[in-house]
């Protein structure tokens, strides 16, 4: 039997996100509530009951933009989604709804984010790829590890008297991202999308700074799930670039990981060929492909909304130029379809 999920049965679905091998951090119930109160989506979380027992779980968003259209998303706002299952047939029957509920809805198209290649038939976006680490349990090796230009920047940081602490605040992280973020050309999301994946994942999220004499450098906003680290919402200040404090930054993510047993470093997804493709090889990560597939409903192709398409060059160009105030009211306007 297909349910939706409720409030009343957020533990049961997290239970089986825990125990199900296939599934990541952005496959649980949680993000039910982060995106409805952050972005006021319409939210399927699908899954099958089999004689009282969860057999399989969707997470699906609906995104509907007349800027940038109209879809149906596992999970958007989030590098991976798609299908969980203990068994083929639960995976199919989800798979099958999931299909339906599209055509229902009239959305352009369904995006289903796996990590692996599911349905080969389908047309898949091989736009990302994603950054996955083994961590030793001794922290010198994993500097040993980076290879030596992408060390000697972590080294320049360190040397730099840079310092890094625990915030239980996201003030500064918001400054420092939004900075980075506007400096890219990409709207912002807004300060309560990050209050709220505080709130409602607080004991997986951790926000580290990084400041050099009291000054600001950069913040990083991380997950911590099963036994992975993900570094996933970060940015630098100006003053970064100069004192090497975004590579400074991750390193103590990756050491304050090591001392709590974390056993794998999940740098995120990255669009093939842009700088955070390259700062990430650079750390001798090797980049795994993304299988981004999407069942076409009233679109006719894969639908190209990324910074990378020619024709956002020119929004993008005059977005670098708006006063970081500007940018941080206008943004979060934009980025709530950006998923």
């Amino acid at each position: 039997m297909i349910k939706l999920l409720d409030k009343s049965n957020h533990a049961r679905w997290d239970s089986f996100v825990q125990t199900a091998s296939e599934a990541t951090f952005f496959h649980q119930a949680g993000w039910q509530e982060v995106i409805e109160r952050a972005f006021g989506h319409k939210t399927y979380f699908l899954y099958v009951e089999n004689n009282g027992e969860i057999t399989a779980i969707l997470p699906l968003v609906h995104v509907n933009s007349l800027l940038f259209g109209n879809i149906l998303v596992s999970t958007a706002f989030c590098v991976y989604g798609g299908v969980v299952a203990k068994d083929d047939s639960s995976a199919l029957i989800l798979d099958k709804e999931a299909c339906r509920l599209a055509e229902e809805l009239g959305v352009d198209c369904l995006e289903i984010r796996n990590r692996v290649q599911k349905t080969p038939q389908r047309p898949y976006k091989d736009l990302y790829v994603t950054f996955r680490k083994e961590l030793d349990p001794v922290l010198e090796n994993n500097m040993l590890s980076i290879p030596r230009k992408q060390r000697a920047m972590v080294r320049k940081g360190i040397d730099a008297g840079l310092s890094s602490s625990i915030d239980s605040d996201i003030e500064k992280l918001y400054r420092a991202y939004s900075e980075s973020v506007r400096n890219l050309g990409t709207p912002v999301f807004s300060k309560k999308y990050f209050r709220i994946l505080k709130e409602v994942f607080k004991d997986q999220c951790e926000v580290l700074i990084v400041d050099l004499n009291g000054r600001l450098v950069a913040g990083v906003m991380s997950f911590y799930f099963k036994d992975e680290v993900l570094p996933y919402y970060g940015g630098g200040t100006e003053l970064a670039r100069h004192v090497k404090g975004n590579d400074f930054m991750y390193w103590e993510v990756m050491r304050r990981a090591v001392e709590k047993n974390i056993k794998i470093f999940d740098y995120g997804r990255s669009k093939v060929g842009t700088g955070s493709y390259h700062f990430k090889k650079n750390w001798g990560f090797t980049p795994e492909p993304l299988y981004y597939e999407f069942y076409l409903t009233g679109a006719d192709s894969v639908p190209d909304i990324n910074p990378l398409n020619p024709k956002y060059r020119l929004f993008i160009a005059a977005w670098k130029h708006l006063p970081l105030p500007v940018s941080q009211i206008i943004g979060p306007w934009l980025s709530k379809y950006l998923g």
